[in-house]
């Protein structure tokens, strides 16, 4: 009875494994047969195997990084220093994975038909001059739907970045000195 029902399996299973080595011409082709077709590097090979619909990945390949690089907003000091230096307007948009902020249209005076609008979109995640591209858009608004947007330049732009980049020099400063103090143990004996 044992032997019978492995044979049954074992006939059920087999058709499954031979299907999997057709082409898609129809034909019984083994990977690898046509070496010309297939690069040598397996790491290529895996990709071009996942590119023709050959094959799943169940994880990260190669040289790319294995678990993952965390980094909270919250250690980001040019992050941080972006948030404090636009604390004042209400955000709309505050995206940390996607590198953006962008404020709301704001105004000093609540009965004025003028406000302002700031993005700043992150390029990298260092402290130098070209990790940020702000923009600020100006709203001059006749009535509610007669309003006009222009894009704001200069001064305004130059002065936020800069004053972002000092706060955030400042917040590595002060992160460094954090984590390269000296702790000293106390005696146990």
């Amino acid at each position: 009875m044992k032997k019978s029902i492995k044979i049954l399996v074992f006939t059920l299973i087999l058709p499954i494994f031979l299907i999997s080595c057709k082409g898609p011409d129809g034909k019984f082709k083994l990977p690898g047969a046509d070496a010309r077709k297939y690069p040598a590097d397996p790491k290529k090979r895996v990709e071009q195997n996942l590119k023709e619909g050959r094959g799943f990945r169940l994880g990260s390949l190669g040289d790319r990084a294995k678990g993952g690089k965390f980094d909270f907003a919250s250690s980001n000091e040019l992050w941080r220093a972006s948030l404090d230096t636009l604390d004042f307007m209400p955000l709309a948009t505050a995206n940390y994975s996607g590198g953006i902020i962008v404020t709301d249209w704001y105004s000093e005076k609540q009965d004025t038909n003028e406000s302002i609008k700031i993005s700043i979109r992150f390029l990298t995640n260092e402290i130098r001059s070209d990790a940020l591209d702000i923009k600020a858009f100006n709203r001059n608004c006749l009535t509610n739907l007669n309003c006009k947007i222009t894009e704001i330049k200069g001064n305004l732009i130059s002065e936020l970045k800069k004053k972002i980049l000092k706060t955030a020099a400042i917040y590595q400063k002060e992160n460094k000195s954090k984590t390269n103090k000296d702790y000293k143990y106390p005696n146990l004996d």
